[in-house]
């Protein structure tokens, strides 16, 4: 599931950290009759009109290799302005969040979104300095790609036409009748770390639950034996080469029905995603998961109906014309 977010670069989730950390200290200092920051949208403009320099500016693409080089400094040279003036700020941010700090009446609560600000302005500049400036490879963990949603993940699939998403992986649990028993927002998991949770979860409130069919990214071989003792048959299909003792698990009767009706899930996502499992419109971890789980009750609702309706015209039977009416002359 999608969040709502633009594509990251390092150059404007600093725009955003700095335009955030100065609008809060424009609304907080208006609040106290402070004088500080009454320019406050002609210094974003100002940040802004650098911030559009370096976006412009392209690596070059010629044989020369003075060239190239004139051109990478030239870069270098606009992101270290960048980076100059965002300082700046900050230190004009920090003095005032001292100054807030002592004002009788105010509580530090209010200065919690001036502080979160100022601390990703400072983690992006750190990170622009080493990947432009220092020229370090800046490792995936240590990366935020939204600063209003930080738990957005950068997740590759590898689909034709949509390299990358930004969002969180959400793994479902359906039963034959297409209800959605549990779900999972994934945070910082990949599938093989929540396949024995799925089941243990559904199994604390459908008891009966024997049988359930994964994808090969859930299976691991310690899962495949944890997943023997929760369920009477473990359809987990192994990945690469298969030895034979696995080839004769997965060429069991009751394997290959279990997978051949492993496809219909698919139907299951789509239609999450027709009932708000596409894009959440939520702020935060809590209102992304709170999403997720209105979207799963949307989706069981309206296959609670379609039941209903089928028993409905399974009682009255099968529909039959009625004979012609004759009428004597």
């Amino acid at each position: 599931m999608k969040t709502d977010v633009h594509f990251p670069t390092d150059i404007n989730l600093l725009f955003d950290a700095i335009r955030k950390t100065i609008e809060e200290c424009g609304r907080l200092c208006r609040e106290q009759n402070l004088t500080d920051w009454r320019q406050s949208r002609h210094n974003i403009k100002t940040f802004k009109k650098q911030y559009r320099t370096i976006q412009s500016l392209k690596h070059s693409t010629s044989r020369d290799e003075e060239k190239r080089q004139a051109r990478d400094n030239a870069i270098k040279q606009a992101h270290q302005c960048y980076l100059d003036q965002a300082e700046a700020f900050l230190e004009r941010a920090r003095a005032t969040r001292l100054l807030l700090n002592t004002l009788p009446g105010l509580l530090l609560v209010f200065l919690g979104d001036l502080d979160g600000y100022i601390a990703h302005a400072e983690r992006q500049v750190e990170q622009i300095r080493r990947r432009v400036i220092q020229g370090e490879t800046i490792p995936h963990g240590e990366k935020v790609f939204s600063i209003f949603q930080p738990h957005t993940e950068w997740i590759s699939k590898g689909k034709a036409g949509v390299p990358v998403e930004l969002g969180l992986r959400v793994c479902v649990l359906e039963d034959l009748n297409r209800i959605i028993l549990h779900h999972r927002v994934m945070v910082r998991e990949t599938d093989d770390q929540v396949a024995v949770a799925m089941v243990t979860g559904a199994k604390e409130r459908f008891p009966l639950l024997s049988l359930c069919s994964f994808d090969k990214g859930f299976h691991t071989p310690g899962n495949q034996q944890e997943l023997k003792a929760e369920l009477a048959t473990v359809v987990l299909p192994k990945k690469g080469r298969l030895s034979i003792s696995d080839r004769e698990r997965e060429s069991a009767p009751e394997f290959v029905a279990a997978r051949r009706q492993h496809s219909a899930v698919e139907s299951a996502i789509n239609a999450l995603g027709v009932h708000g499992l596409e894009l959440c419109r939520d702020h935060g971890l809590d209102g992304f998961k709170r999403y997720v789980a209105l979207a799963v009750v949307a989706r069981n609702i309206q296959r609670l109906g379609a039941v209903v309706r089928n028993l409905a015209e399974t009682r009255r039977g099968p529909y039959r014309k009625r004979p012609p009416v004759q009428v004597a002359a």
